[in-house]
């Protein structure tokens, strides 16, 4: 339902934006979310937003900005003063509830939609 782009490979310090799209006709989402997972880590949230309400990992605070087009239904990150350790594969979710977003433990299906993610390596 939902389909993450815009990852690559990047120099220490650079930026990025992600996008993602919901695909068919579907219903504006209360909540967006960005969440990544790196090879042999645990996956964890980036940032979510809904409404005027954002919340944000505090490794990502002060370089990464999420945001949501006026369709409700497309959302962004962007990624500034990128770190090796921000190397991971990035995806998108969108729910009824931030707080459904913020606190997910269990997999990206338990949201109402969630999608692919797309490759974010960033080179020391």
């Amino acid at each position: 339902q939902l389909q993450a782009s815009g990852g690559g490979l990047v120099q220490a310090g650079g930026s990025l934006r992600l996008s993602c799209q919901a695909s068919g006709n579907t219903y504006p989402f209360s909540a967006v979310g960005w969440f990544r997972q790196a090879p042999g880590k645990q996956r964890e949230l980036v940032a979510g937003i809904s409404g005027g309400s954002t919340n944000y990992a505090d490794f990502v605070k002060g370089r990464f900005i999420i945001s949501r087009a006026g369709a409700k239904n497309t959302m962004y990150l962007q990624m500034d003063s990128l770190k090796p350790d921000d190397t991971a594969v990035y995806s998108c979710a969108a729910d009824r509830s931030l707080a459904r977003i913020t606190t997910l433990l269990g997999g990206l299906n338990e949201l109402d939609a969630w999608g692919h993610g797309t490759q974010v390596t960033v080179s020391s």
